[in-house]
């Protein structure tokens, strides 16, 4: 199918709320990356968002020339052609993007699809990150304000981070302390900033022991209650039942117990990143060894161009990620629910 349209991803999104599952929302670099996504969401019969960091986007624009927004839209058109033989959706999502980033990526892309859509078109992205975490809340909120504005004229959704995700990604860097677990009183301030979608439909990923990269289940000091008491204390003041669409980042080391309830308090969006890296390279890494002198020129041989041909070892660098994909799926509920 075609990229999701805005009406679709809402659709989507919708969906996962009524029906208590989340969307894997799956990072990529690379075209090889992406074909391991669509192919993962097509196997489990899910519709999904496939997204790109900011130096995802500037992988995809050329190591050497490490343009963001080239990158982005590269990106994009990549995805709007190839996703039309897969028969599942996918949204097109734009990840972590810190201050010092905004006018090197999120706003210029608002911009480009501002001006698509105002030509009768689609916007590039259905959904953009703002991640506010390393500035104050006034600031974040603030900052907030003015990309949902734009955002809601492309007919974009906006994903805000409320709060601290501890760990290391692109470059964005927290402690893990007290302050990864956002506070009633923080998701009050959201909504009377954003509104309740009046304002602009918008994702909100509030932190609740959220850690980026690599760690043992059990490592993680997960709190999903913290979104329960969020979702508790802006109802009461606004008379909404479960008013925010939450995003879960910082998945990886999570139990499965704690998944199940992030998402039964209105998480329906799951950032999966660092585990599906690993499933892609580790079928290479064992490609390598078993063929290792097929791939080398070992004692002046030739080797074996089948062996180093990339096709021969990126197809099943593809199959190990599209397998992570399937069952982030099936942990996250969505396996079969594709609109």
């Amino acid at each position: 199918m075609p990229v999701a349209t805005p009406e679709i991803y809402a659709a989507m999104l919708d969906k996962a709320k009524a029906e208590s599952f989340a969307y894997p929302a799956i990072n990529v670099s690379s075209s090889q990356t992406l074909n391991a996504a669509l192919a993962g969401f097509a196997e489990a019969g899910s519709d999904g968002i496939i997204q790109v960091s900011t130096g995802g986007a500037e992988y995809f624009s050329g190591p050497t020339v490490k343009d963001m927004v080239s990158g982005s839209l590269a990106f994009a058109a990549f995805a709007q052609e190839v996703a039309k033989k897969y028969p599942v959706n996918v949204a097109l999502h734009t990840d972590h993007c810190p201050k010092d980033k905004l006018d090197g990526f999120v706003r210029p892309l608002l911009a480009a699809s501002a001006e698509r859509v105002a030509g009768g078109g689609l916007p590039y992205f259905q959904s953009h990150m703002w991640d506010g975490s390393a500035v104050p809340l006034d600031e974040n909120l603030v900052i907030a304000q003015e990309l949902l504005e734009k955002a809601a004229a492309a007919h974009i959704i906006l994903e805000v981070e409320i709060g601290v995700v501890g760990g290391e990604e692109d470059g964005v860097e927290a402690e893990i302390n007290d302050k990864l677990y956002t506070t009633p009183e923080d998701a009050l301030a959201t909504a009377e900033a954003l509104g309740l979608g009046e304002k602009g439909r918008y994702l909100t990923a509030l932190t609740f022991g959220n850690v980026h990269g690599v760690y043992k289940p059990g490592n993680v000091k997960l709190r999903p209650e913290v979104l329960k008491a969020a979702q508790d204390a802006v109802s009461a003041k606004y008379g909404q039942d479960a008013p925010f669409d939450f995003v879960f980042h910082g998945g990886s080391g999570s139990l499965p117990e704690e998944i199940s309830a992030a998402v039964d308090y209105g998480v329906v969006k799951m950032n999966v990143d660092t585990d599906t890296q690993y499933a892609f390279t580790r079928p290479v890494v064992g490609h390598m060894f078993s063929n290792y002198d097929g791939v080398l020129k070992v004692d002046g041989e030739v080797g074996n161009k089948k062996a180093y041909d990339p096709r021969a070892w990126g197809k099943a660098a593809e199959a190990g990620m599209a397998a992570r994909v399937v069952e982030a799926c099936q942990n996250l509920r969505s396996a079969g629910t594709s609109l």
